[in-house]
């Protein structure tokens, strides 16, 4: 099995069972936003604009976002990337998933798509080098790519910013026990998709983001982590959980008992199966009082671990 572990004698991720990707942060529906500011020159007005780049978005769609905000051809950005000279960390082997920071930059009619990146990457090289208040000792077990790999999981997984400290303690945990990672964030990064439901068929493609089938980390982070996710990874919440669940919007249910996260995913599909029967009923023309479709963003129980 593959391994890329923090400097710990036994690490592999949680083996959640039935975890779902889930997209935190802004959810800007697959797209940037850029936002007009007015500032003033000599020779006049310029209109720069401010690209919002949000928590958990992969590689691929800051290059498209942008290309779009500043109106070059389609994949300039990601070719760019491919060129290097960016000043990435030694250990991202010229990779820049996970370290284009998610912030607001500002652009110009100066701007590039290098300038660009390279302001992101600055930014990500000093967010993630400066210890947070209360790092605890994970800070010492790992380096700085291990560290933001399992941070790019955190904000995937995460359900809410206050379930991040649970999500990191059950990958810190599983990884203790030897267990393998076995969350579909990883997978469905593996498989180029951003679906929040996989198969069975899917937990066996052979990839190395496959984490139902390998052992330890990805090769490399998933997305771009913000400092609330990589706070979690430094100081995650005291707890022995092994499983968790997001039931409902707001309910996120962490367990050490496989039991009882089975009795939580069982509770999840019965609800997931009357909304699903009531979407049926609205679609038909039979709309019901007080009913509603689940919310974006929310685990949907995947296969169980074999």
């Amino acid at each position: 099995m593959q391994t890329n572990t923090p400097s710990r004698k036994t690490v592999t991720l949680t083996r959640r069972g039935r975890l779902a990707l889930v997209v935190s942060g802004a959810v800007l529906a697959g797209t940037a936003v850029a936002v007009p500011l007015l500032t003033l020159r000599e020779d006049g007005p310029v209109r720069p604009h401010a690209l919002v780049i949000p928590e958990g978005w992969r590689a691929a769609q800051v290059y498209a976002a942008v290309d779009r905000a500043l109106a070059v051809p389609s994949g300039s950005t990601r070719q760019t990337a491919a060129q290097g000279g960016l000043a990435l960390p030694e250990v991202a082997e010229g990779n820049p998933e996970g370290y284009l920071f998610p912030a607001t930059y500002r652009i110009d009619d100066r701007s590039t798509p290098r300038s660009l990146l390279s302001a992101m990457i600055g930014a990500a090289a000093k967010k993630f080098t400066a210890a947070p208040p209360g790092a605890g000792p994970q800070r010492t077990t790992m380096n700085l790519h291990q560290a933001v790999t399992i941070a790019s999981i955190v904000q995937a997984e995460s359900a809410t910013k206050a379930d991040m400290g649970k999500v990191a303690r059950v990958i810190f945990n599983r990884l203790e026990q030897g267990m393998p990672l076995q969350m579909d964030s990883t997978l469905t990064y593996g498989l180029g998709r951003t679906t929040v439901r996989t198969t069975a068929e899917d937990t066996r493609i052979d990839s190395p983001y496959n984490s139902y089938q390998r052992m330890g980390l990805p090769p490399t982070p998933i997305d771009s982590p913000g400092e609330d996710a990589l706070r979690a990874v430094y100081n995650p919440t005291p707890g022995d959980w092994l499983y968790f669940v997001t039931v409902k919007p707001g309910d996120t249910r962490f367990t050490a008992d496989y039991t009882q996260h089975q009795r939580n995913v069982d509770e999840f599909n019965a609800r997931r199966q009357s909304l699903a029967r009531q979407r049926t009923g609205q679609q038909q023309g039979q709309p019901e009082q007080g009913t509603h479709s689940p919310q974006q963003g929310t685990h949907s129980p995947q296969p169980a671990p074999k």
